[in-house]
């Protein structure tokens, strides 16, 4: 067990996956075979999926640059529209087809569909059009939920009169998470969890994570999902996992776990 204090409700049976842009190009048998063994033992499933490798090809056809500071794409009103499309258009029914067809009911949605994403600007001086999320609203996602049906959302926002913008999966997973009160938060990426010195950790501490940003350890990419997984921990999420396809890789905790 952890002493870590919960802050809110938790309902047991509820897990978050996030899937990295990389994992969206093809997953295995053996992310799916996982996939439906959590649902067959009552878990409900939410997944939350980026694009980057898809939204790179995009942007580099129309002749857009793009940079990232802390993990965030910078996001230009030219780029944003491009975004938008790719993941909406793209991204986000492959991955939703994907599922279907190996027997996984789901539906593709991102943060216009039942007004589910509140957003703002992050910081459109530094950023551009990215956001930061002011309130999920939930109630579509209990309406799936309840009718089996895995929501696929795609990392898409708007500000209120409808301005689209790009925000972080790992953000958009990470506040889904703590708005339906999920058990677990999984972060499936290409790496199976954090590697400091060429060796992945199996369980650590927040504290160690801070320190390895410091050290530069901790970088880039990696940046924006240990934030996410801290959040999560702090505002009462019982587990954060960085994982990989086999869904195997770092535990993320408060404090030290005792036997």
């Amino acid at each position: 067990m952890t002493t870590s204090k919960s802050m809110q409700p938790i309902v047991p049976n509820r897990i978050v996956i996030k899937l990295g842009g990389s994992m969206l190009e093809g997953l295995n048998e053996e992310f799916f075979a996982n996939f439906k063994k959590l649902q067959a033992e009552g878990h409900e499933i939410i997944i939350v999926h980026g694009g980057g490798p898809a939204i790179n090809k995009s942007l580099a056809d129309h002749g857009v640059t793009s940079t990232t500071i802390n993990g965030f794409r910078v996001t230009s009103e030219e780029a944003v529209d491009i975004v938008q499309c790719t993941l909406v258009g793209k991204v986000n029914p492959s991955l939703v087809l994907q599922l279907n067809q190996n027997g996984i009911a789901a539906l593709g949605m991102s943060g216009y569909d039942g007004n589910l994403l509140e957003c703002d600007f992050l910081d459109k001086e530094i950023y551009g059009f990215v956001g930061e999320i002011k309130k999920v609203n939930t109630a579509i996602l209990e309406i799936l939920l309840v009718n089996g049906i895995t929501p696929v959302i795609s990392c898409i926002g708007c500000l209120p009169d409808s301005t689209p913008l790009n925000i972080n999966a790992d953000t958009v997973a990470s506040k889904i998470a703590l708005a339906i009160k999920a058990e677990c938060l999984l972060l499936v990426t290409d790496t199976p969890g954090i590697k400091i010195n060429g060796e992945i950790q199996e369980v650590v501490q927040t504290s160690s994570i801070k320190e390895w940003i410091e050290s530069e350890d901790i970088y880039g990419g990696m940046i924006p999902k240990v934030n996410a997984a801290m959040d999560c921990l702090k505002e009462g999420i019982p587990s954060v996992k960085i994982v990989d396809e086999q869904l195997h890789g770092t535990t993320i905790v408060h404090q030290e776990v005792y036997v």
